[in-house]
């Protein structure tokens, strides 16, 4: 399942992702991880969800961005929740490329059996219509 967090910067997702990751930790039997593009928020996190800063590992493209969801998911078997903030960011995308994202983290979700929950720094309305489908907080 992919579940989308969107409005405009400064809106407040990022507080939104964190308290629902913090509220999945406590509620989850597997791993639960989130990514972000700084460890601005680390302390902000349960100290049972492993934050990733994905900058670190110089992530260029979509394509190796895809890659590096693989990897996390190789390592831990017991994943069961991914948050992704700031994700067009860390995902190096282009508004027009939301479909081909969207497409590749419905497909690794059901594959991997892990749930997403991203957030998008745009207006629900201004999804593409099979996107917005998936957003379950629109600030």
């Amino acid at each position: 399942m992919v579940e989308i967090i969107a409005g405009n910067k400064g809106k407040g997702k990022t507080k939104v992702l964190i308290s629902k990751a913090n509220d999945s930790a406590l509620l989850t039997n597997g791993s639960v991880v989130f990514l972000d593009k700084n460890n601005k928020h680390m302390y902000e996190l349960s100290n049972q969800i492993r934050m990733i800063n994905v900058p670190e590992f110089h992530i260029d493209n979509f394509d190796m961005f895809c890659g590096f969801l693989y990897c996390i998911a190789s390592q831990d078997h017991d994943l069961e929740l991914m948050f992704v903030d700031s994700f067009l960011t860390i995902a190096h995308l282009e508004n027009s490329e939301i479909q081909k994202a969207m497409d590749f983290l419905v497909e690794y979700s059901e594959k991997q059996d892990i749930n997403l929950v991203i957030s998008l720094s745009m207006n629900a309305s201004d999804l593409p219509e099979d996107v917005q489908s998936y957003v379950t907080v629109s600030l």
